[in-house]
């Protein structure tokens, strides 16, 4: 993938829009991934704040809030879903504390480029010349955090997972709530697939008792130890474990 293209914004205070635009080299999965998770909390702030909690009901109708603190002390954003189609769009209501009773929107269209993700922002409906130029100075700032976040590290670390079922015929005698944990598990990782962190994965049939092997990308292995945890095959506690094993190379 090509490097990140620096985030750029442009404005029209006359109507109060905003539109900021970056190319960040990741799936369009992963940085929605990054838009719409507790996720979020690493990588919007700086300096002058921190983002310290983010939720989000992904729904038309649902709720999101941000909060932080920053040099005046805490503070928080949110509003309410209006349109959600992962991984191309996201549109919600912005109501910050810091300006009481202004409601604009946002809109996030994350389109696929050769390459990875271009993501465009258009925040509509300020009120104000300056509350709009506020904002066009800081999306560019929250855009290349985000880039940065999402872009693999330049040089990452492999990892092998070996997933250990509950029982060595588990293959052959799962129940019909084990099964559909594992159909649970195989939509994780294909979603995984997409976003570059897994690179391959797959049931291998040993003698012994078949378990599963899955390839990952990572930072350190506090990342893949948090990716593992959000399996779904860990998750419903049908007695699934990985063992993970640092690899230290991977030819492909």
């Amino acid at each position: 993938m090509r490097a990140q293209r620096s985030a750029a914004a442009i404005a029209d205070a006359s109507i109060g829009t905003i539109l900021a635009r970056v190319d960040i080299a990741a799936a369009p999965e992963r940085v929605f991934r990054a838009l719409t998770t507790s996720e979020l909390v690493k990588w919007w702030g700086h300096d002058d704040y921190r983002t310290t909690k983010f939720e989000i009901t992904l729904a038309p109708g649902g709720r999101w809030r941000s909060d932080g603190v920053g040099r005046n002390g805490p503070f928080h954003v949110g509003g309410e879903v209006l349109e959600v189609d992962a991984p191309k769009k996201l549109v919600y209501t912005w109501e910050p504390s810091w300006q009481p009773g202004e409601k604009t929107k946002v809109t996030y269209t994350l389109d696929a480029i050769d390459g990875g993700t271009r993501v465009t922002v258009c925040h509509s409906g300020f009120a104000t010349a300056a509350s709009c130029q506020n904002h066009t100075n800081g999306w560019p700032r929250v855009l290349d955090l985000l880039g940065k976040h999402c872009e693999p590290a330049a040089d990452p670390r492999y990892f092998l997972l070996r997933l250990i079922p509950p029982r060595a015929t588990f293959a052959q005698d799962m129940s019909a709530d084990e099964r559909a944990v594992m159909t649970a598990h195989g939509v994780y990782w294909r979603e995984q697939l997409a976003a570059g962190t897994a690179i391959a994965f797959g049931p291998v049939l040993d003698p012994a008792g078949a378990w599963g092997l899955g390839l990952v990308r990572a930072r350190d292995e506090a990342e893949v130890r948090a990716f593992a945890g959000k399996d779904p095959a860990l998750t419903s506690n049908i007695g699934m474990r990985y063992e993970l094993v640092p690899m230290a190379t991977l030819v492909a």
